[in-house]
């Protein structure tokens, strides 16, 4: 059976969701089930910033894919929290559900080219960060973990993919 399940909104990077997969099975062992919900986005939207409220759409995951152990939503789209400027992600700490935007890991959001090998290592370490939150994790100090907290793209691509060891010890009974 799957244990999580992967939820793609507006996600174009059809290129890279075995990528994906391989690393869910890889630093969470969990098996994945991928699912493009119908969903009516003008709710989460808001005008005045042009962005999509993460909160309310991981409400929105819970209510829709509760039986899942794991919940990861990706997308395209730009997120917010009212407090902040824009989120790379959000996750519930001990929870369930996760969102990541890829909106803000794409060179060319920055004017750069193109490139698939920095915009995946960059999605997989917000994926990985995410996910770790949903296992109780919170931010770390060890500028390589990927709990590390970044508040900026060069922030990201700094740290690992991985979690540090007194990270990986916490979460380990969980895997």
């Amino acid at each position: 059976m799957d244990q999580a399940v992967l939820l793609l909104i507006n996600f174009n990077a059809t290129s890279l969701y075995d990528k994906i997969i391989l690393n869910l099975k890889k630093h969470f062992n969990l098996n994945s089930k991928t699912i493009i919900p119908e969903i009516d986005l003008s709710k989460y939207y808001s005008e005045e910033r042009d962005q999509y409220y993460s909160t309310k759409l991981i409400e929105y995951a819970l209510s829709n894919f509760s039986s899942f152990k794991k919940i990861l939503m990706i997308t395209d789209f730009d997120l917010y929290v009212p407090v902040l400027t824009f989120v790379f992600g959000e996750a519930q700490l001990n929870g369930k559900a996760a969102i990541v935007s890829a909106h803000r890991l794409y060179p060319e959001f920055y004017g750069l080219p193109p490139n698939e090998d920095l915009f995946l290592a960059r999605l997989i370490k917000e994926i990985n960060h995410e996910l770790g939150h949903t296992y109780g994790l919170r931010h770390c100090l060890n500028f390589e973990c990927v709990m590390h907290s970044s508040s900026n793209v060069d922030e990201i691509d700094i740290k690992g993919e991985a979690f540090c060891k007194k990270c990986f010890e916490k979460i380990s009974p969980y895997l």
